[in-house]
């Protein structure tokens, strides 16, 4: 398919040495690119999909000696994937690592022995460079077909290039839709670098390619089975709604969930997305219906919109607490309490308060801070969601508050560690005078440990 076309006479004037490779960067060059391979390609123009080069085989003097093309990986292969080691969802994230060398022409007239093998050789050197200049991250392993009713495939063979197999016989049309020609072609590929295949299976992907992850939206891997006993746990929760048609009320929270578990956006727009990359299968776990067309549809951010309006958000907690301390256990009652703030990517302003033990991080409550108030009053409000008798509650400077400290002793029973900082002269330098230091390596909690030397009092507010 991609191997180069043509045996007509050759080029004497042109020598190997004098062989360039250009990189096509301008819409004229690569018309010209295409019409020649419309003219001289026996596949004709290309329809490259996603990430894409352009290259021109020259002379020294500029002449045009053949055009190759890459692009995108195929989406699915076989052979290759069994070639590289990677899992399923490795392949998903880390595809853009791999690049498809789909059009290789030499022109008809100007050919001569070795062009193609040099061309090659000259181009895979400096590919990986040129698809970091353009999109921002190295490729490492280059596949191709080749049609074996049309050519041998020697001028990948000679560049080192390893022939896996053979294809299923599929042809893509659009991005990831396939449709059957029936005419398999051999599967060739190379690594672009030493141990390229042992990267790619690698968990985790080394840091100077993991932006080639992040660029992929997340998506849950989870098994109907295991999403069965999330929605089991949910299905306690009361409706809003009086009656639902598709979607229960258990199967959008548990789709929240599962975008939580796999670190994605959960606006309500990012949430219809990633509803949307939920397999038939994992739908019909959620419990949601099916259609007419025997389809599990996915919900619309107007759905999740009006989830995140009239949800019990205190039904949801005391579930989740539950599940918790059945998963794990209570949370141990001679550790610290932590309170900290913290603001989400997505969360318009507002920030939340959340309530955890330190170092086995059981989750104990949260609150919302609204952007009209401040951590202060939300604090002081989540001490009554939480069993604070004869524990150590910590908080930072911003609430090393009389009134805070009061309320933690007096009306909860707790002891409390709280931070004091320059801004508040008076109170430090009589913790100066009246308290020792602690050692250099005291560290309470990973907020309290730089933050400014804490003062803990034992009932009693500081």
């Amino acid at each position: 398919m991609n191997e180069g076309f043509g045996s007509a006479p050759s080029c004497a004037s042109v020598s190997l040495a004098q062989v360039q490779i250009e990189l096509l960067a301008t819409a004229q060059t690569k018309g010209r690119a295409r019409r020649l391979l419309a003219k001289h390609h026996y596949l004709g123009d290309v329809r490259a999909v996603g990430e894409q080069l352009f290259y021109a085989i020259t002379a020294l003097d500029g002449d045009w000696l053949g055009v190759l093309v890459f692009c995108a990986a195929s989406r699915r292969l076989r052979a290759r994937d069994q070639w590289i080691g990677w899992t399923e969802e490795q392949r998903r994230r880390r595809l853009p690592l791999v690049v498809n060398n789909c059009r290789f022409l030499l022109l008809p007239h100007k050919t001569f022995p070795n062009l193609g093998s040099r061309s090659l050789r000259l181009t895979l050197d400096r590919l990986s460079a040129d698809w970091q200049a353009r999109y921002g991250h190295p490729v490492m392993v280059v596949e191709t077909f080749v049609d074996p009713e049309q050519f041998c495939g020697t001028v990948y063979s000679a560049n080192g290039w390893q022939e896996l197999g053979l294809t299923d016989g599929f042809g893509r049309v659009r991005r990831d839709f396939y449709t059957p020609h029936h005419k398999p072609k051999r599967l060739f590929a190379r690594e672009l670098c030493r141990q390229a295949r042992r990267s790619l299976a690698a968990d985790p992907l080394k840091p100077s390619l993991a932006s080639v992850e992040a660029k992929t939206s997340p998506r849950s891997t989870h098994r109907p089975a295991q999403i069965r006993s999330l929605v089991q746990q949910l299905k306690s929760l009361p409706d809003y709604r009086k009656g639902f048609d598709v979607y229960p009320l258990w199967s959008l929270v548990a789709i929240a969930v599962l975008a939580h578990w796999c670190g994605a956006p959960r606006g309500q727009k990012d949430l219809a997305k990633f509803a949307k990359g939920l397999s038939q299968a994992q739908r019909r776990a959620l419990g949601i219906r099916r259609q007419h067309d025997r389809n599990y549809p996915a919900p619309s951010q107007p759905t999740f919109c009006r989830l995140m309006e009239h949800i019990d958000d205190e039904a949801l907690e005391e579930i989740f607490l539950r599940v918790q301390e059945q998963i794990r256990g209570p949370a141990p009652p001679q550790e610290l309490i932590v309170l900290d703030g913290k603001e989400p990517r997505q969360g318009g302003g507002h920030s939340v308060l959340t309530a955890v033990t330190v170092p086995s991080q059981h989750y104990l409550g949260s609150a919302i801070v609204d952007t009209k108030t401040n951590e202060i009053p939300v604090a002081r409000q989540l001490f009554h969601k939480l069993d604070l008798d004869g524990r150590k509650v910590s908080l930072d400077a911003l609430h090393t508050q009389t009134q805070t400290a009061r309320e933690l002793v007096l009306e909860h029973g707790a002891d409390f560690l709280l931070t004091v900082k320059d801004n508040q002269p008076t109170l430090r330098a009589n913790i100066e005078k009246l308290v020792t230091a602690p050692p250099a390596d005291f560290s309470p909690s990973p907020d309290l440990s730089h933050a400014g030397r804490p003062a803990r009092a034992q009932q009693g507010p500081a």
